[in-house]
């Protein structure tokens, strides 16, 4: 894959929204996952990038977490990905991958469709963050579900209408 200058610019942007997106936090007592705007960001970056350079800047975002620097909502280091919150984050790249597939090359999509394939991205973000949750903390499906995916759903609703809706206006720009 071919990058230029634009796209890796606008690659390194969404590692850095992504990272942005960890410090604004807010902690739920009953669960070791906080609500961030990262979701928001891998969204937008999946949607306005596209499958490869979407999937890319969430890469690079891990990796920048790997180096140390203290990107991740629980910190920072490889210890941050085998832990309780790993999974969402991997879980980052298969949904900007997959929401930029479901957005690629289609133009003039509305705000419904384009809503319901960050909704798909969410869906993603859950299975793989839940699924590591009840293997790290030894949950049973159903507590993995009640503390890792059902205090998130009306967040990410709210940033998934959010990035919808700039989704429709920025990527005209982007292209």
């Amino acid at each position: 894959m071919k990058i230029d200058a634009k796209s890796m610019i606008l690659v390194a942007l969404f590692s850095a929204l992504t990272a942005v997106g960890a410090v604004i936090r807010i902690p739920i007592p009953f669960s070791p996952i906080p609500i961030t705007l990262q979701v928001l960001f891998v969204l937008l970056s999946g949607a306005l990038l596209g499958a490869n350079l979407g999937a890319l800047s969430q890469l690079i975002y891990i990796f920048l977490g790997c180096l140390g620097l203290p990107v991740f909502a629980g910190g920072s280091g490889m210890g941050v990905l085998v832990g309780p919150t790993g999974g969402y984050i991997f879980g980052f790249i298969l949904a900007a991958y997959v929401v930029g597939k479901l957005v690629e090359n289609k133009n003039n999509l509305s705000y419904f469709r384009i809503f319901l394939t960050l909704m798909v991205g969410v869906l993603i973000i859950y299975l793989v963050g839940a699924f590591q949750l009840m293997l790290v903390a030894k949950l049973d499906f159903t507590r993995a579900i009640l503390g890792g995916v059902i205090p998130f759903i009306g967040p990410d609703i709210v940033k998934a209408f959010l990035a919808t809706f700039l989704t429709k206006k920025v990527k005209p720009i982007v292209g």
